[in-house]
């Protein structure tokens, strides 16, 4: 009958469809759409940083830079902007693998009305690799990549380490990078106050 076929159809469709995207997975994965990081990289990450330039007594005299950036240590940063990055940027960061299924289900249900899929995992992958595309099927491809990347960051980083690279890499407003340079732009504080 015609209802059987029309669900024999959609169930194939279903399948494809399942397929393809399992195949676009393992193909970004091995680098067809451009270079993956390796685990040497994921574990050395090379986020741009400001040469720092000192006088005999100590006193900064000036930075080389591209970005603006002087990283720092999980134990010199406040655990107020911990607590406040996970509260409004990934509530679940704890308790998933560098992807939140209940984020990107809502994510692609509501067509990102609802808010976005992207955990911190995933937005420190992006700080570190990833040239944003404004075309929306290369940015598909990038989501996915950044995703791959996310799980390997996972594995190889604790919790905190992932924090800290994201806290160092992050742009804030008015050309700031990272969270040393924002604390003193901002509030003329060191991180951990």
């Amino acid at each position: 009958s015609k209802k059987n076929y029309a669900v024999i159809i959609l169930w194939r469709l279903f399948f494809i469809g399942l397929g393809l995207f399992i195949l676009i997975i393992f193909l970004a994965d091995f680098g067809v759409f451009g270079a993956m990081p390796s685990i040497e990289e994921l574990q050395n990450p090379s986020a741009l940083q400001a040469s720092q330039v000192y006088a005999d007594d100590g006193t900064l005299m000036g930075k080389y830079y591209l970005e603006d950036r002087v990283n720092i240590d999980y134990k010199d940063i406040s655990p107020y902007v911990i607590n406040a990055l996970v509260a409004t940027e990934d509530e679940r960061f704890y308790k998933h693998s560098g992807i939140d299924p209940r984020s990107l289900g809502r994510a692609v249900f509501s067509l990102g009305t609802k808010g976005g899929a992207s955990t911190i995992t995933m937005q420190t992958a992006k700080n570190l690799f990833t040239n944003i595309s404004s075309n929306p099927f290369v940015r598909i491809i990038q989501k996915i990549k950044e995703s791959i990347i996310s799980i390997k960051l996972e594995r190889n980083f604790t919790k905190p380490e992932i924090l800290t690279i994201y806290l160092n890499t992050v742009s804030f407003s008015d050309n700031v990078f990272g969270i040393r340079n924002a604390a003193k732009t901002f509030f003329q504080k060191e991180p951990d106050q």
